[in-house]
């Protein structure tokens, strides 16, 4: 089983990627092959809304979305982390997603069957206060054909190493990896 893990946090070992690399660790373990990008690293063009990938079934900027693409499409599974900022995801996970859009209108479906995992880590300290917001996310990445397993979020990790005294949540994020 081939596993991508897409980490959208501009902090390159902060809590977000601690918290996807566990829920990978246990994939792992159980034999999935994961492959791990931190979109804070990648050149992600945002959406130009030329509309070209509603003729030609893809995205024509050229840039590390179409490695992606690729990858996406070898996948199984893909876990998405984002921190979120200002009620949303970050603004290095968001052209990802707004990307995704040539899969909308796709005949071949080749999302279908792909199962999603959502991880988040939000600096509030109340992990229900974006509950609706994972729910409007799980229906964008349903909407694009995934089949939307889970979402994990981690509350209140604000300073880079947060992640860590939350216990209870590790273990939820290794039993999401094993039951991939």
């Amino acid at each position: 089983m081939k596993v991508l893990g897409l980490i959208g946090s501009p902090r390159i070992k902060g809590n977000t990627a601690k918290l996807v690399k566990e829920i990978l660790a246990d994939a792992s373990e159980n034999g999935a092959e994961p492959v791990v990008y931190n979109l804070a690293k990648m050149n992600l063009s945002g959406c130009n809304a030329c509309s070209a990938c509603l003729k030609k079934g893809t995205c024509i900027l050229e840039d590390d979305m179409q490695e992606l693409y690729r990858k996406i499409e070898e996948t199984d599974v893909l876990v998405l982390g984002s921190p979120v900022y200002m009620r949303e995801i970050s603004a290095q996970a968001k052209p990802f997603v707004d990307r995704l859009h040539p899969f909308v209108h796709d005949s071949s479906k080749p999302l279908a069957g792909k199962r999603l995992v959502l991880a988040y880590t939000q600096g509030n300290p109340n992990v229900d206060t974006y509950g609706k917001y994972f729910e409007y996310m799980e229906g964008i990445f349903s909407h694009v054909g995934f089949d939307v397993k889970c979402t994990v979020a981690a509350a209140g990790t604000i300073g880079v190493d947060d992640i860590l005294e939350q216990e209870e949540l590790l273990v939820k994020a290794r039993e999401i990896g094993k039951n991939l």
